[in-house]
């Protein structure tokens, strides 16, 4: 097969087709992993579960996965398919878990199905359907039902076939499930297809097109397209067929679906070759081909081969086209395809007469014939079929539709009479219950009432509280350094004090302006957290960074008492958090730190990394704190603040604010001390990820 398509790209594309062959064998060997990707992710989940310490073989969860782990690979190991699939049925048999057992019993008719046995295909979907019904399971029974006129199709039983779509359609339409709608609708059409009916085929495709316009599915509407297409190409509509062609592949290629991809390029091939174009039918198939080696899609496949030998046969390249019809005509046999043999029979006969080769043609002439009279006799046993069970069906719907109008006539009798009593019991209850009514809606709207009372009672007191705690702190924290400031300068102003005396008050004024600013920061930030409520925008944010300016910012306070402040935050400490916020946080403690740090001391900010956040530590070698301190310092109800070392004062505010920022970045925070001794505070933030970045942008 190798040598094949190598041979088909040296001898049919130049040089700007080969460049767009080598994009397809790229675009394929990066797509052709995304159903492995699914089938590991579904194993790996699969383990994880039996794994577990309570896993039990009767979990349902379980049964689940190894039915979805069946479904995805039954294009590429069709052998894990049938033991999964078993497995998944004893399983739910063990569990009394019907649901499963119905889905394992599904996945088992579609192996059989797939390998071209009908028969058990067709059992085991009948013992699937059973279940369903055991259940009364809707989507169960139409999917089943589904399954099996698909096999009563394969195997030309085209009268249970029709009859079992229809019978699943009208569940669907009761169900008002638009995406089984679609897919009946369109096994309908296929039928119509079958027997060359294409305008009947085209009325069922305008249900399926409202029905996927319904579901909003664009993988649906793709898959819909490539089969509009595959039928405009047999009606010789070319350039209906190469829209529809052309729209399906932008989609499956997006969601990396490569049966349909494999089956879409194979009907583009097609269109092409209906045109006589064979260098881009060979083109297109050779891309489906590529698919298809990694596929198990046998019904798929003959069609491809088929085409394939016609291209090349086109370009009277004889040995290849037999090579390819061949192939076709033993995967037919091997799955019982009387269309796909006689195809491939005419292609071989053309093949053999070309090559004067007339006994092997007369052979092929005469399989040719012989199974086009099967076909002939089937296909018009079946167009008879399809007539006859579609008027069945519609006699079998006017019957009970007039039965049912009889029932129901009879039945309305029943109801006046009963309606008739009933209304005069209800004019005697409403008469008892209204006043009950009245005074149970005046109760509930005096209660509502009170509750309302009550809560807003509740705001005012916590507004009150707020008022009174920023009062308090403007009153003693900002007015008193603002108030010295103002009566430095009127003594200056006023000549009480020259400019060599006021100069010596300048580092006094830097310090007071800077705890001002600090405490204008907390008091704003605090005062729009009880107001409005503290929004968090995380973000990927350098903790390292943020320490060093706020060493930085604080170095001065930190000289003057003469205190060494040392950062071991390795470079890239990278955070997911709001980075003023966490910034805030940072500020606070350093400034505690120093602010409780006798002369000579040290304080160390250091980090230790965990396994999705990061601790930092702010440690100092100040007063310390007793227990009952420890006990109150995150509280937010109170504003009490010691003084510092140097008679530094603060808000109270900080530690509290502290705490909400934290919490509010998914952290925690807590400190450790001892008296005379130190204090070191912690906090945690979580660690940046890779994908945050993404995230953030997306």
């Amino acid at each position: 097969m190798s040598q094949v398509k190598t041979y088909t790209l040296r001898y049919h594309f130049g040089y700007l087709r080969y460049a767009i062959y080598l994009v397809f064998i790229v675009f394929f060997a990066v797509n052709s992993t995304a159903q492995s990707n699914e089938i590991e992710r579904l194993s790996v989940e699969i383990k994880k579960l039996t794994n577990h310490k309570n896993f039990s073989k009767k979990d349902t969860v379980y049964i689940n996965r190894l039915n979805d782990l069946a479904d995805a690979v039954r294009f590429y190991k069709t052998d894990s398919l049938r033991l999964l699939a078993k497995q998944a049925i004893a399983y739910s048999m063990t569990a009394e878990y019907v649901e499963g057992e119905t889905m394992g019993l599904m996945n088992l008719g579609t192996y059989y199905s797939d390998k071209g046995d009908t028969k058990n295909g067709i059992a085991n979907f009948k013992k699937a359907l059973k279940l369903a019904k055991s259940i009364n399971d809707a989507l169960l029974i139409v999917k089943t039902q589904n399954l099996l006129s698909d096999e009563y199709a394969y195997k030309g039983d085209y009268a249970n076939s029709l009859n079992g779509y229809l019978e699943a359609l009208e569940l669907a339409e009761k169900s008002e499930n638009s995406k089984m709608l679609s897919i009946l609708n369109e096994n309908i059409a296929t039928l119509y297809v079958s027997q060359k009916d294409y305008e009947q085929a085209l009325e069922y495709y305008k249900k399926v097109k409202k029905a996927d316009e319904d579901t909003g599915d664009e993988i649906l509407m793709a898959k819909t397209a490539s089969n509009i297409a595959s039928l405009y190409a047999d009606m010789g509509k070319q350039d209906y067929a190469m829209f529809n062609a052309n729209s399906s592949i932008t989609i499956f290629e997006k969601h990396r679906l490569m049966d349909w991809i494999a089956y879409a390029y194979e009907v583009k091939g097609k269109i092409y070759l209906n045109q006589k174009k064979y260098e881009w039918a060979l083109f297109w198939y050779n891309q489906s081909e590529m698919i298809h080696d990694n596929i198990e899609d046998h019904r798929g496949e003959i069609d491809l081969l088929y085409g394939m030998a016609e291209a090349h046969l086109g370009l009277e390249k004889d040995s290849i086209s037999q090579q390819y019809a061949l192939r076709a005509y033993e995967l037919s046999e091997t799955i019982n395809s009387t269309e796909g043999k006689q195809k491939s029979a005419r292609t071989l006969y053309k093949i053999s007469k070309r090559k004067n080769d007339h006994e092997a043609a007369l052979a092929y002439h005469e399989t040719y014939q012989g199974l086009s009279d099967t076909l002939a006799l089937i296909e018009n046993q079946q167009s008879l079929t399809l007539l006859k069970t579609n008027l069945q069906h519609d006699k079998q719907k006017r019957v009970l539709i007039l039965e049912n109008e009889k029932q129901l006539a009879k039945q309305r009798g029943y109801v006046n009479a009963a309606l008739a009593i009933l209304l005069l019991f209800v004019v005697v209850t409403f008469l008892v219950k209204r006043n009950e009514k009245i005074q149970k809606r005046l109760n509930e709207k005096l209660k509502s009432q009170t509750e309302g009372l009550v809560e807003q009672e509740k705001e005012l007191k916590e507004i009150n509280e707020t008022k009174d705690k920023l009062f308090s702190i403007v009153a003693h924290d900002l007015r008193g350094p603002i108030g010295a400031f103002q009566g430095l300068l009127k003594l200056f102003n006023q000549g009480e004090i020259g400019q060599e005396e006021f100069m010596d008050f300048i580092p006094k004024l830097g310090n007071d302006i800077d705890h001002i600013s600090f405490t204008l920061n907390n008091l704003l930030s605090w005062g729009q957290n009880q107001m409005n409520g503290l929004v968090t925008e995380p973000e990927i944010v350098s903790l390292d960074n943020l320490v060093r300016e706020n060493i930085n910012l604080l170095s001065e306070s930190a000289t003057s008492k003469s205190i060494k402040l040392s950062s071991n935050l390795p470079r890239n400490t990278l955070a997911w958090s709001d980075g003023n916020q966490i910034d805030i946080v940072i500020r606070n403690l350093i400034s505690n730190a120093i602010k409780f740090t006798p002369a000579n001391g040290m304080i160390t900010i250091s980090s230790r990394e965990q396994n999705t956040h990061w601790e930092i530590s702010v440690r100092d070698t100040g007063i310390g704190m007793d227990k009952e301190t420890m006990d109150n310092i995150f509280c937010d109800k109170s504003n009490h603040s010691t003084y510092g070392t140097n008679n530094e004062k603060g808000t109270g505010l900080g530690l509290s604010l502290c705490k909400e920022m934290v919490e509010k970045n998914n952290g925690i925070i807590w400190a450790d001390s001892i008296v005379q001794r130190g204090t070191t505070f912690y906090f945690t933030v979580p660690k940046a990820k890779r994908n945050k970045r993404f995230q953030k942008s997306a």
